[in-house]
């Protein structure tokens, strides 16, 4: 199959599968745009991949399967599927540091793994993982690799990673998932194991969504000083990113918090208002100073991403060791479960 026919292939599983992103991404230029759509179309594979399997058993093969995956793309002999040929040539010709990609498959395998997240410094380091590893590949794409642009990114995607937190936690109850801090519950007094068996958008659980937006508005306000250090032809489709993903957050304010007896949605024409936004915004900012807020230390949480987006060598430290011990477990875990329980004699 040709390049072409692969990048249209990733066109149309984004256009289906990710309207939010689908709508900025018209507004970056075609040189960022298309190894956007094949970078996105790639991590939603992942993703549903994990997700959309009906049993917690089988998530974990899910996972060492991507992991696969990741492998022979790195290896020059990705698997013969649209996505995989298309990502292949993505990261052979942007140089795409492996930490960042196998970033995110780490935090899927936490998701197979069923982990939960004592605090708020604990779910951030979740939502560097499957998000803020996705802004710092989009920076890549962006041949940006300084390292206060690529940690004002990384706030970006840690923003969105909330805002979809915040906007799914009934939706995440009821299929026996929690991502909102078990230390907050504690605070409220309530048990995470009795939400997950009847949540209900009680004022504790109001008040949890609201402290999660009220962070990722401090983040979206921290990701803006950024799109100042990104090349003139991106920035509008960055800030209408960063508008489409706050506007849900927006929804769910003004559905008084509750997002479990509905969950936020933005329509057309909401989208085009913030991409017009967006445009004007990205006008002002190239006469504007840039913010001092620009070189605002990385979170803790996602510095090793722009340590390894900034140094496309391969990682030096210890991060990459407690990779390979998560899906050492996972493998682990799935021999385990594929014995089943031991036969009594």
């Amino acid at each position: 199959m040709s390049a072409a026919t692969d990048l249209d292939h990733c066109r149309a599983a984004i256009r289906t599968g990710s309207h939010s992103f689908h709508a900025a991404s018209r507004l970056l230029p075609g040189s960022v745009r298309d190894p956007a759509l094949v970078l996105y179309a790639f991590c939603r594979l992942a993703d549903d991949a994990v997700d959309e399997v009906a049993l917690a058993c089988d998530k974990a093969p899910a996972v060492l399967a991507l992991r696969d995956r990741l492998d022979r793309v790195y290896a020059g002999a990705p698997r013969d599927t649209p996505t995989d040929r298309a990502f292949a040539r993505v990261v052979a010709d942007f140089d795409m540091p492996r930490a960042l990609p196998e970033a995110l498959l780490e935090g899927l395998a936490w998701d197979a793994q069923g982990r939960t997240y004592a605090s708020l410094s604990d779910l951030r380091g979740y939502s560097a993982r499957v998000a803020a590893a996705v802004g710092a590949m989009m920076c890549v794409l962006m041949r940006v690799r300084d390292g206060d642009a690529l940690a004002r990114a990384c706030d970006l995607g840690v923003a969105m990673q909330l805002t979809n937190i915040a906007r799914d936690v009934g939706e995440d109850a009821r299929a026996g998932r929690l991502y909102l801090p078990t230390d907050w519950f504690a605070e409220a007094g309530l048990d995470p194991a009795a939400f997950l068996d009847d949540p209900q958008p009680t004022p504790q659980i109001r008040a949890m969504t609201r402290r999660l937006l009220a962070e990722a508005q401090r983040l979206y306000h921290r990701s803006e000083s950024g799109v100042r250090a990104l090349p003139p032809s991106v920035r509008p489709g960055i800030l209408a990113a960063r508008h489409v993903y706050d506007g849900i957050g927006g929804q769910v304010r003004r559905a008084g918090f509750d997002s479990i007896t509905t969950r936020a949605h933005t329509s057309t024409a909401q989208k085009l208002g913030w991409l017009t936004q967006s445009l004007g915004q990205a006008a002002v900012l190239s006469v504007l100073p840039r913010s001092p807020i620009l070189h605002a230390r990385p979170l803790d949480e996602v510095a090793f991403l722009v340590s390894a987006a900034a140094d496309p060598r391969p990682a030096r430290d210890g991060w990459r060791d407690e990779v390979l011990e998560v899906f050492a477990q996972l493998a682990a875990q799935d021999r385990l479960l594929d014995r089943g329980p031991p036969q009594s004699s």
